[in-house]
Parts: structure tokens; C-alpha cells; sequence
């Protein structure tokens, strides 16, 4: 077996350390005050040793020559198409992979004294393993859905460290919004993931490339705008920013490393590994100028009205990313690719550094320059960041949530009652107590009125034959069919609904 073998490490290392901190921690030895050198030692041992890997794995090809992609098993088949366990280990895989190793040791070293004493001390480390065996898995995968695991697994890592202190209802308010903003990308990613399995039938990296000389440019563009659209969620871009801003919500080494060093430049990191397919598609190359344009001067002009160092450094770095972006969409990759890495080890040391700031700085925060005071509405909107935050939460976040809690109506009211849980028999004998005979629905419309006539119809059946006969539970659900049905118009009646449908018409016919 070759030596580049031991790249599976990379990720396998913060996993195991996750699953084993999580299996001591439920076990007791680490819990509490007690426990935190142990947890600290796990982890510091998990990410030291694969940064050691790593740089051995880097003079192995420093001597011999990247090998490129390495395979180590197949994953999975289905029909015509074969994922395998595949790694790619370029020179932008393994340099970048080396500098997210670096950047995390340092982080969690930082973190040991950092959080000493913290009550989810070990949960914070927990989600920390994750994010790093995330990032390793987006950036060494040879393959596009050994990818996305990665980027799961780095956005679940995320909304942990966002909700860090669930007690305060903001923490867990702004995970709310970054998660629900980053499913949009993810389905952008799962959408690039199966056209390139239906019209490429390979999610290989490199057979990808070379499959998409071969397809008529409009494929080419459709396949590579969904991985774009995941690429500009991650990394935060004009019109997915306002997420961002929110997330410094967690502890500061986390947003350390995601948000200031690495997980923001994945999105960055993406679209350099779809350089070879982005270059037969120059609208999606225009697009992604375009947008990095934009969110570079949305960042930079909101930048100078933030009076907190966290904010400013998070603007900052919304600045530079943004610039990577314009890069990529005008063809110098090579500069975006050095822009991100010299980016990540400046950023990283400037938000671990953020809590010292306070003491360091012998002078008042400066005001904003002149020029910007001078226009009070550009002031204005920089200080409402463009009322960007505003906007998502009405077209994106109180919609989502809305439906969430609807689902939520529907499991209390009706799968419950459906399989019989005691807190639905419960509320089933009260509204036995109440009345049996009360009206089922009132309908409105053609739809109201269909609705009335089958509950009904449903509970003619019931008084007829189901009561008659002893029907025992089935009895109550036929009897209570018609509020289940009421339920469903009522949900059907919302005007988010409403809207989803439309959107979702607009991308069929898109």
C-alpha cells in the first residue's frame, strides 16, 4: 500500500477523537473541571498527529510528485455510477489541508486555557474535532460527494459552536439563521452533485473536468451554478452575508477559525477546485465576479461602521473573501488560491489576538472617516448593514421557522394520534370529555367544501358502523379524521406556503 494511504488519517483523527471524547464524557471520566485535561489531550494529540502526517505526506511529494488522486476502497454503486473512497492530493489539496492542520492546532491549543471552566468545555471541543475532520474531508475529497460530507459536517459544527450558550435565546436565534442560510447551499450542492451524476455519470473531481469539454455549455453552466450558489452561502457572500454577521454569537476560537480563517474561504476553496470546468462557462465566470465585486464593497463600506473589534474583523475579512471571488470569476485562480492562504494565517492570529485588543489599544476607537460621515443615508445604511439582516429573516428565516413549528403542529396533532402516544390519548379523552358530538369543520371555498363533505362522509361511517361495531382505536381516528383534515387546509391556507409553491415553480421552469 502506497505511503499517500495514510491521508484517510487526516480526517479519520478528529473523528475518532469527537466520538471518544462524547463516549468518556457520557462514561463520567470527562466531565466537569476534572475532565478538561483529558478532553484537551485527546484532542491536542488527534490534530498534532495529523498535522505530522501531513507534512510528511508533503515531503513524500515534494520528492516524487503529488500522486494526484489516491484511491482506497469503493464507497458505494449504484447501476452506472461507482463512488469510491477517494482522496486528491494536489499541490493546492495538501497545501491548503497543511494550513488548515496548522491553523487548528494552534486554535485548539489556544482554546485549552481559553475555556478552562466553561460549563460545555467539552462539548465545544466536541464540535471542534468535527469541524476540523469537516474541512479536511472538503478539502482532501477526490470526489464531489465525499465533499459534501465535509461540508456538513463543517456546517453542523458551526450551528454547535453558534448555539454555544443555548440558555441565551440570541445564541440559539442566530445558529437558527446561519443553519437555515447554508441550507440554501447545501441544496445548491446536492443539485451540482446530481446533474454531474446524470449527465457526467462520475462525481470524480478530475472526471468531471474532463467530461465537461464534452457537454453543451448551458449543462456545464446549470451543473457549476449549484456548486457556485453553496460556494457564496459558505463563504458568506452578497446576498448570503447577513448569516455571518451573526454567527460571532459563539466563543472566540471558533469564530477564530470558521469565520475568520477557514470555513469562510471554503466556499473560495470550491470554486478553485471547479476551476476546470468554470473556464468552459464565462457567464457563471462573470456571475462570480460579479457577486465577489459586490460583497466586497458591501463589507468594506459596513466595516467602518462597526465599533466592536469582532465585527470589524469579521467585515474585513468579508472584504478580502469577497475580493478572492472577483479573482476566480476573472480567471487568476493561482493569485486567489495565494490570497487565501496568506488571508487564513493573518486573519487567524488577528481574531485569537481579539480579546486582548481591548488591553493592547492605548487610543479610542477612530470614527468613521469623513467621507462616510459626510453622506448621512450611506451612513445610515452602512450602520443597518444595508438592511440586508432584516430582509433574510422576512423572506428567508420567519418563513422556515413558520413551517417548522407547523410540522410541529402536525406531529402533536396528528402522527401522534396516529400511533397511539400517551400525551395524544390524553388529548384525545379530554376532547372526548368536552364534547363527542361537536362540528367537525367549517369549510370555505370549493377546497372548504370538499374538506367538509369527507369529514362528513368519515363521520357518518363512524356514528354508523365503527361506533356500532366496538371499533375501539379505530373508532377515535375515524372520528377525529375530520380535524386532522382541517389541520391541512389551515396549513395549506398560509401565504408562506403560498410562496414556497411559487419559488418552487420558478425553479422547475428555470
Amino acid at each position: 500500500m502506497t505511503p499517500f494511504a495514510l491521508i484517510a488519517l487526516i480526517p479519520a483523527l478528529p473523528l475518532l477523537a469527537a466520538l471518544l471524547i462524547t463516549l468518556l464524557h457520557l462514561a463520567g471520566p470527562a466531565r466537569g473541571e476534572a475532565g478538561e485535561r483529558l478532553t484537551a489531550r485527546i484532542t491536542l494529540l488527534a490534530s498534532g498527529f495529523g498535522l505530522l502526517t501531513l507534512l510528511g505526506l508533503d515531503v513524500l511529494a515534494a520528492r516524487a510528485g503529488p500522486p494526484g488522486q489516491v484511491w482506497l476502497a469503493d464507497w458505494f454503486t449504484s447501476g452506472a455510477l461507482k463512488l469510491p473512497l477517494s482522496f486528491t492530493l494536489d499541490g493546492l489539496a495538501l497545501g491548503f489541508a497543511t494550513l488548515v492542520a496548522f491553523i487548528a492546532l494552534v486554535t485548539l491549543k489556544f482554546s485549552v486555557n481559553y475555556m478552562h471552566r466553561e460549563a460545555g468545555f467539552h462539548r465545544f471541543f466536541i464540535g471542534m474535532n468535527l469541524f476540523t475532520a469537516g474541512m479536511a474531508l472538503i478539502v482532501l475529497a477526490g470526489n464531489a460527494a465525499l465533499a459534501f460530507v465535509g461540508w456538513e459536517l463543517a456546517g453542523v459544527s458551526s450551528w454547535m459552536l453558534i448555539g454555544y450558550a443555548f440558555e441565551r435565546g440570541t445564541a440559539t436565534t442566530n445558529a437558527q439563521r446561519a443553519f437555515i442560510t447554508n441550507r440554501v447551499g447545501d441544496a445548491g450542492f446536492l443539485l451540482g452533485i446530481a446533474l454531474a451524476a446524470l449527465w457526467l455519470g462520475s462525481l470524480d473531481w478530475k472526471e468531471m473536468a474532463t467530461g465537461a469539454r464534452n457537454l453543451p455549455t448551458l449543462y456545464v453552466g446549470l451543473m457549476a451554478l449549484g456548486f457556485v450558489t453553496a460556494a457564496l452561502a459558505k463563504s458568506a457572500q452578497v446576498p448570503f452575508s447577513p448569516w455571518i454577521a451573526r454567527a460571532l454569537e459563539g466563543p472566540t476560537p471558533s469564530s477564530a477559525i470558521f469565520y475568520g480563517a477557514v470555513m469562510v474561504h471554503a466556499g473560495v476553496y470550491l470554486v478553485i477546485r471547479l476551476q476546470p470546468i468554470l473556464v468552459h462557462t464565462p457567464g457563471v465566470m462573470a456571475l462570480i465576479a460579479l457577486i465577489g465585486l459586490l460583497t466586497a464593497l458591501y463589507a468594506w463600506i459596513v466595516g467602518y461602521a462597526q465599533s466592536d473589534v469582532k465585527s470589524a474583523l469579521l467585515f474585513a475579512t468579508l472584504t478580502q473573501v469577497g475580493l478572492m471571488f472577483l479573482e476566480c470569476g476573472l480567471g487568476l485562480f493561482d493569485l486567489a488560491a495565494w490570497h487565501m492562504a496568506l488571508h487564513a494565517t493573518w486573519r487567524a492570529w488577528q481574531f485569537l489576538a481579539a480579546p486582548s485588543y481591548m488591553h493592547l489599544l492605548r487610543a479610542p476607537t477612530p470614527p468613521a472617516p469623513a467621507w462616510l460621515r459626510r453622506c448621512p443615508r450611506l451612513y445610515t445604511a452602512a450602520l443597518q448593514r444595508f438592511w440586508l439582516e432584516s430582509l433574510a429573516d422576512r423572506l428567508l428565516t420567519r418563513p422556515t421557522l413558520a413551517m417548522a413549528r407547523d410540522m410541529r403542529a402536525i406531529d402533536d396533532n396528528v402522527v401522534s394520534r396516529l400511533v397511539g402516544m400517551p400525551e395524544a390519548q390524553r388529548a384525545a379523552a379530554l376532547l372526548d370529555e368536552r364534547d363527542n358530538n361537536a362540528e367537525v369543520v367549517k369549510g370555505r371555498g370549493l377546497a372548504g367544501g370538499l374538506l367538509l363533505w369527507v369529514a362528513q362522509r368519515c363521520d357518518r361511517f363512524e356514528q354508523h358502523l365503527v361506533l356500532q361495531g366496538g371499533g375501539g382505536r379505530l373508532g377515535d381516528g375515524m372520528r377525529r379524521l375530520g380535524d386532522w383534515l382541517k389541520w391541512v387546509e389551515t396549513l395549506l391556507e398560509q401565504p408562506r406556503y403560498l410562496l414556497l409553491l411559487v419559488m418552487a415553480t420558478l425553479v422547475v421552469i428555470l
